[in-house]
């Protein structure tokens, strides 16, 4: 089985959270997550959009781009309106030949407002997850044929954030819209990861490989509290500095076959927590356990000839 490992670029900048970022460039930031041994990047806010600009820069840094979030609204807007908004970015990431884009629903969602405690998260009503989970099937359909799958994404405060939600979802959707499994969001929503990757496992095309401090979970107080101050406390961190067992979540997902990117995506303070020294950390552990899992872990970065 191969695999391949990325990074994501939020732990240089924070889009939600400009003081958790550190002040660097693009091509500093894909220089030391390379360095690392990571040979892809999902896209940030500092990436161009136009794939003539894109292209050079991951030649000359030898990554790939392996992904990027689109902040669907779904949830309450409707299908035209979104597809004129992830047009572009289907055209860009067909360019450059990226694996999917990342859906994440921000409709309703409170994930960005630090004002909104984490238990005051938007919850659909049963007949509302089934004509949610309709419109994102189809959507990922379209997607998927102008040549560019999408791959949803379960996050805390949205209307898909725990292991019932997730199951709903994926009941009442189609394989027109396959499923990022996100180890970190879902064990900070109280979900069992392994149970959902076997329950969900037909429907996965991309991973998260997000680790969770379980004291500062633990310790939220979620009437009060939001998802950024949750952030901001250390809630999540790279595989090996945290609380969850990647041992057992690789191995599981090698059970069934799973190839394809993990991505290491974790906010955190890079004052507190060197984005280089985290990444460091988060490739040693996961090639610790892909290499038990039976995976062979792929180097190249950008490809030759390219």
């Amino acid at each position: 089985m191969k695999a391949k490992l990325g990074m994501s670029p939020i732990a240089w900048w924070n889009d939600d959270l400009p003081e958790l970022s550190d002040d660097v460039s693009l091509e500093e930031c894909l220089r030391q997550s390379r360095s690392a041994g990571f040979t892809g990047m999902e896209k940030g806010r500092r990436f161009p959009d136009d794939p003539e600009v894109m292209l050079p820069i991951l030649r000359a840094a030898d990554v790939t781009l392996c992904g990027g979030w689109f902040s669907g609204t779904l949830v309450n807007e409707e299908l035209a309106a979104n597809k004129d908004r992830i047009a572009p970015m289907i055209a860009l990431f067909k360019a450059v030949n990226a694996p999917c884009i990342v859906y994440g629903e921000v409709g309703r969602s409170i994930q960005g407002d630090r004002s909104k405690p984490l238990a005051t998260k938007p919850r659909l009503s049963d007949d509302e997850m089934k004509d949610y989970a309709r419109r994102v099937t189809e959507f990922g359909e379209w997607c998927a044929e102008q040549g560019m799958p999408l791959s949803y994404h379960h996050h805390m405060a949205a209307v898909v954030e725990t292991e019932p939600e997730l199951d709903a979802f994926m009941r009442h959707s189609g394989e027109g819209i396959p499923l990022l499994l996100d180890a970190g969001h879902l064990a900070f929503a109280g979900g069992d990861v392994l149970r959902a990757i076997e329950n969900h496992h037909a429907r996965i095309n991309h991973v998260h490989v997000k680790d969770i401090r379980k004291p500062v979970v633990d310790g939220l107080d979620r009437s009060r509290q939001s998802f950024l101050d949750a952030v901001a406390l250390g809630a999540f961190t790279v595989p090996g500095d945290g609380s969850l067992d990647f041992g057992a979540i690789v191995q599981r997902l090698a059970d069934h076959c799973y190839e394809g990117w993990f991505v290491v995506e974790a906010e955190q303070d890079p004052r507190k927590a060197p984005p280089q020294k985290m990444a460091e950390i988060g490739h040693a552990e996961l090639m610790r356990v892909m290499t038990a899992a039976g995976y062979t872990v792929e180097t190249e970065g950008f490809p030759k000839g390219s």
